[in-house]
């Protein structure tokens, strides 16, 4: 159940606004990427790049010193490592079906008839 009154909005500076727009423009990185760097949600991300190429989201960047971003090359390294992650959960996921399969399937019978089965001669 949600909890009742106002809710607490994060407020981003012009500044980090641009920053993680022009970040995010880099060739070969990605939205989601920034936005994981960034800790701020890619929906947010989109909205300033947007507003950016509106015209609305004007300024000159300058770098806080409080303001530390990744260089591109760390982004890139960044993104090769959350797709390598990726990867090996889907493989640890699948490596965990086939386990429960194959604990859970019954023992097939035998092809060979039963002591009591067979014909006497």
């Amino acid at each position: 159940m949600p909890r009742a009154g106002p809710r607490k909005v994060q407020r981003y500076s012009l500044e980090f606004k641009l920053k993680a727009v022009k970040l995010s423009q880099l060739k070969g990185v990605e939205v989601q990427a920034v936005a994981d760097a960034l800790e701020i949600h890619p929906f947010m991300l989109s909205r300033w790049r947007k507003e950016a190429r509106d015209g609305v989201l004007r300024g000159r960047v300058s770098v806080p010193p409080v303001l530390k971003t990744p260089p591109a090359r760390d982004m890139k390294t960044f993104q090769a490592l959350r797709r390598a992650h990726a990867l090996l959960q889907e493989e640890h996921a699948l490596l965990k079906k086939l386990i429960r399969f194959s604990s859970a399937r019954k023992p097939t019978s035998s092809r060979s008839l039963p002591k009591n089965a067979r014909r006497s001669e």
